[in-house]
């Protein structure tokens, strides 16, 4: 069973930076998608960022490009999102999610596996 556990959520000013991490454990094979979604408040969560652990193909949003970048530690079996020049609509409750397969999907039904959350407050 794929367990994953979010970190790295804290309060920070807009302009700053923060670093999320996920740490995969129960996997069985190399051929995986993960992925970072976010959910703020009377909103839907929405997609942020994935990357195919064996290859390293990724994919943003389009509200997160150039900012964030997301990656992955072989040894360390850990997933990152660094974000950079952050906003206050960047706050939100950040998911770590996985999916088997190589497609980097975008929307949340296709992931099966997910973290518990890690919460990032930007203020203005």
């Amino acid at each position: 069973q794929v367990q994953l556990i979010d970190s790295g959520g804290r309060l920070v000013q807009a302009g700053g930076s923060l670093k999320l991490s996920c740490t995969v454990s129960g996997r069985t094979s190399t051929t995986y998608v993960m992925a970072y979604f976010r959910q703020a408040p009377g909103k839907e969560r929405e997609f942020v960022a994935a990357i195919q652990w064996r290859v390293g193909s990724r994919v943003y949003a389009d509200s997160v490009k150039g900012r964030f970048t997301i990656s992955r530690d072989y040894l360390a079996d850990t997933v990152s999102l660094q974000m950079n020049a952050l906003k206050p609509e960047d706050t939100a409750l950040y998911f770590c999610a996985a999916r088997e397969g190589t497609i980097l999907q975008t929307t949340n039904n296709h992931y099966p596996y997910w973290g518990q959350g890690t919460q990032v407050t930007v203020s203005s």
